[in-house]
This record gives structure tokens, sequence and C-alpha cells, in this order.
């Protein structure tokens, strides 16, 4: 059993440790936008160097937000904890939104330094004048900066490390200090600061990484999701550090010919993905993935949305393993209900990862029977203590020890979980529910369909029904023939009344920045 000691410093456990431990030699990142190998010791070197920086030349101090706009990187790895080691609260920031999202970031958070790569230096210059509380920009490589205003100092990443020690001893905190942020983007309103402890990683590292995968020091990482969402920064990060394993950086755009050449050229044994992603890399015809050999990956991982089982099923068929499919959250911070390698359920999300508690309930917060839809709530101590200066909010979703995920499931009879949807995307047909995932995971096993997104649309009598739109293989034509055989096809194999009353091909569905379908912009075309 984990146990978890009331001082302590996350930096001091994934990085530290693991020098300590004799594992300083070990290749611990291996950053592919130039090919380096970076050890252990290594990185423990760059974190010391980021955290007496920040601390002794930019006047950080304990509890201070440092907003991280980085592509997966070494300097990532070393800004996430050399910020912690010190005291201070890394925000890992997505790095594909536009300059307004910034300014948002920056004066909500209060940040007092931002360390930002150098291409991403265009999506925040445009708004330096409009933020209240940034004294700091630290540019990682080199960029063009003009018209920065007089309260905001510009320093080189790379010269602030050389000027700076290599030796710090981690700043001992509570297991329950503030360690870094999150923002949660959601679908509505402004993102959400989550404030995770230094504890929250130890959880999913031990309960998910362990307890799910036998993650171990052997394993090489390799994840599609980048380091800035809650599922990447366990996937590339803290999993593989909390055992001394190698993790596989990528900081480029997404492409499935890069993705398996990274995969075969690494021998990655565990290969994280999304839905989407997975997709697209069997979309490729075998002719062009002859070259490609992923026999050293033990496991697929997929989390984001549910995992349709036809692409578990194609998956299997032309690489050999599993692909675990789970639901994690920004909040609670990575996977609670996981499929296990031997016994995966195709299209379920799984069952419950050791240390998470699960309840579904009707809308007056009732469990319901075993086989119904209802919310679900999770329990586990991995879940943040609150959003940043969002009480109402706070209110809403963390209630005691539970949070509601805003997700509807059910569970079978075996404890196998089984999504049904958003809260907000479920809909009523005939007044029964019908969940989008189901009509699309129907749809996604016919040979011409590579992707698709139902919603509800209104039938000329004002009703909710299934619509769906439906992107079709490259060798399928949209015809009104292929349409009907579609709405045959799923009525064939789902109760009558859950079939698309619409389907609608397009080039392509709108999309999160980590993959999710946006069914709420799918509403608005109709």
């Amino acid at each position: 059993m984990l146990e978890i000691p009331e001082r302590m410093n996350a930096a001091g456990i994934f990085v530290d440790r693991n020098v300590r431990e004799g594992r300083g030699d070990k290749v611990a990142v291996i950053d592919t936008a130039d090919g380096r190998e970076y050890t252990y010791a290594q990185i423990q070197a760059m974190v010391n160097r980021v955290g007496n920086a920040l601390r002794d030349t930019l006047d950080t101090r304990p509890e201070e937000r440092v907003l991280c706009l980085l592509l997966d990187s070494p300097a990532f790895v070393a800004s996430f904890f050399g910020a912690i080691k010190i005291g201070a609260v890394p925000i890992p920031t997505n790095t594909l939104m536009k300059p307004p999202d910034y300014e948002y970031f920056l004066n909500d958070s209060r940040a007092r330094v931002a360390i930002v790569s150098a291409p991403l230096v265009p999506l925040v210059a445009p708004v330096l004048k409009n933020l209240h509380f940034l004294r700091h920009l630290v540019v990682v490589g080199d960029a063009q900066l003009d018209d920065v205003p007089l309260d905001i100092s510009v320093h080189n990443f790379e010269l602030l490390l050389t000027q700076a020690s290599d030796r710090l001893e981690p700043l001992e905190l509570s297991k329950d200090d503030a360690c870094f942020w999150l923002y949660s983007s959601g679908t509505t309103g402004f993102p959400k600061g989550a404030i995770h402890l230094q504890h929250d990683m130890l959880i999913c590292a031990e309960n998910y990484a362990r307890g799910v995968l036998d993650i171990n020091e052997n394993d090489r990482t390799f994840s599609i999701a980048k380091l800035f969402f809650a599922y990447g920064l366990g996937n590339a990060l803290y999993f593989p550090f909390y055992v001394g394993a190698t993790t596989i950086l990528y900081p480029g755009k997404p492409d499935p010919h890069t993705f398996y050449r990274i995969a075969t050229d690494s021998k990655a044994t565990l290969f994280f993905g999304v839905p989407t992603a997975y997709a697209a890399l069997l979309a490729l015809p075998e002719e062009e993935t002859r070259e490609y050999d992923l026999s050293s990956v033990r496991y697929g991982v997929s989390a984001g949305e549910a995992l349709p089982p036809a692409l578990f099923e194609r998956w299997k068929e032309r690489w050999g393993s599993e692909i675990l499919d789970g639901i994690g959250s920004t909040e609670i911070l990575h996977i609670f209900i996981s499929n296990r390698g031997g016994v995966v359920r195709p299209g379920a999300s799984g069952t419950l990862v050791p240390g998470y508690e699960a309840r579904i309930v009707d809308e007056a917060g009732n469990d319901v029977p075993r086989g119904e839809v209802g919310d679900l709530l999770i329990s586990g101590d991995s879940i943040c203590a609150a959003y940043w200066n969002k009480h109402e909010k706070t209110k809403d979703t963390i209630i005691g020890r539970w949070i509601r995920t805003g997700d509807k499931y059910l569970q079978d009879e075996d404890g196998y979980f089984h999504y049904q949807g958003r809260s907000d995307d479920m809909l009523k047909a005939g007044g029964i529910w019908v969940s989008p995932v189901e009509v699309e995971n129907t749809l996604m096993s016919h040979p011409a369909v590579l992707e698709c997104g139902v919603v509800g649309a209104e039938d000329d009598e004002g009703l909710i029904k299934p619509k769906a739109y439906v992107v079709l293989r490259s060798e399928y034509e949209g015809t009104d023939s292929l349409r009907r055989e579609l709405i045959g096809y799923v009525k064939e194999r789902i109760a009558v009344y859950k079939y698309p009353r619409w389907i609608v091909f397009v080039e392509q569905l709108p999309k999160t920045a980590t993959g999710k379908i946006q069914r709420y912009k799918l509403r608005d075309l109709g």
C-alpha cells in the first residue's frame, strides 16, 4: 500500500530519488526533435538550474505561479519540476490556443513568470501590454520581441541556466500544498484552473501506472497526447519518472507516419493515444505501414473519449497488442476506470482503478440499479482541491469526497462501466435515453466509416432524434445509396429507435485539442 509522507516535495520523489537510488546514468528522456538522450542525472541538474534561476534571479517565491507554455521537450521537464522544487506552482498550458486565451490564463493565474518556447512567443506577444501580473518572460530558444512593456523583463532560458547552480535541495512542503495547476477546457464558460496537490501525482502513478499498466524501469513510454494535458503529463512524464523508466518526447504536430516511426525506432513499450489518433493510424493502408514494427508495444492506451470496439479489433489484428481504454479527467488528474490486459471488454471503459470508488446516481442523487444509466460520481485522492477563484463551480462539482464527472454511465453485472456520453450530450428519442456513443460505435463498425459524431436534432414535429455526421474512408463516396445503407445497418444492430434519422457526410469533425469530438459544434451545424 502506498504511504505518502506528511512532509514531501514531488520533485524530490520523481527526480532526485532516481539519482539517489542509482539510476543517474539511466536514460530518462529521449528528445526526438534532435535525437539527444538525457540521463536522470542530467535532468536533475537541469531541474536544479531552473529552480535556482527562478528563485534567485527571478525572485519567484513559494506558491507563486509559473506559466509553462512549452513544447514537449527537456525544457518542459526541467521547468515543471524546477518550479515545484522551490515550492512554486507550474501551470502547463495548452500550446494550441489563441492570444486572448493566454491573456486570460496569465491574468487569472496571476503568474509572475512565464516560460515560453520560442515558436509560441508570437501567441503571447500581442497581449503582453494587457497583463497585470507578469514580470518575467523566459524564452526557450531565440525569438524576436518588439514593444515589450517596461515592467516585463525578457530572459533567455539557456543563458539563465548557465548562470545558475546545478545543486538544489527540494523545499520541504506539506503533502497537501499546491503543486501545479491544470486548466480544464470544458465546452462552456471560461477555463477553470484545477489546483492539484503535492501528493496527487503519486496517487495516479501508483494506482494506475503501476496497478493497471504494471509500469517498470524497463519501459519506454511514447504519448501522442502532449505534456500540457493531464493525460499526457502522466503518460510521458511522472509515470516513467516514478519507476525510473524512459520517456520519448515529440514536440511536433500530429502525423501518423511520424508516430509509427518514433514508436518503431525507439522500441516503445507503452503507446498512449486517443481514439482519433488510433483512427488516423489505422486509416493508413497496410502497404504503407509494412516498414514499421510495433512488436515492442505491450499495451496501447486510450482515453479522452470512448474507444469504438471496431478500432480496438482493427488495432489488435494489425499490431497484436491490446488497447486499454479508460476514462480520466483533468480534475482527477488521470485515468480512474480502465480495462486491464487480457480481460478487455471492447466498448466498455473497464473497471475501477485501485484507490477509486464510483457511484452512478439519478437526478435526485440516489444510486441507480446495475444496468441503468445515471450520472457518474468518483471518489479518490487525486481529485483536485478546488477550481481557482471559481467557488460556486467548485461547490457544484466537488461534493465532499465525491466529484461529478459530467459523464453518463451504466455498470453491467460484471462490474464493467459503459460510457453513455456526456451529461449534456445524451438525448431522448421516444422518451428513452439514447447514447450518442452507442450509435457512433455501431456506425464505426461499418467499413465505409472513418469517424462519426452523433447529436440530437429536431424533426418536423419538434422532437429530438439522432443525427449523424460521418467522415468516410477515402475509397467511399457519400451517395444517397450509402446513406440509406448506413441507416439500415444501424437499424439491424441496435434498438430501432436509436437509428440516425439524418446522415450528413462531412470532410472532418470539429474537435478539441485533445481530439475529442465537439458535439456542441455539430449541433450548431444543424
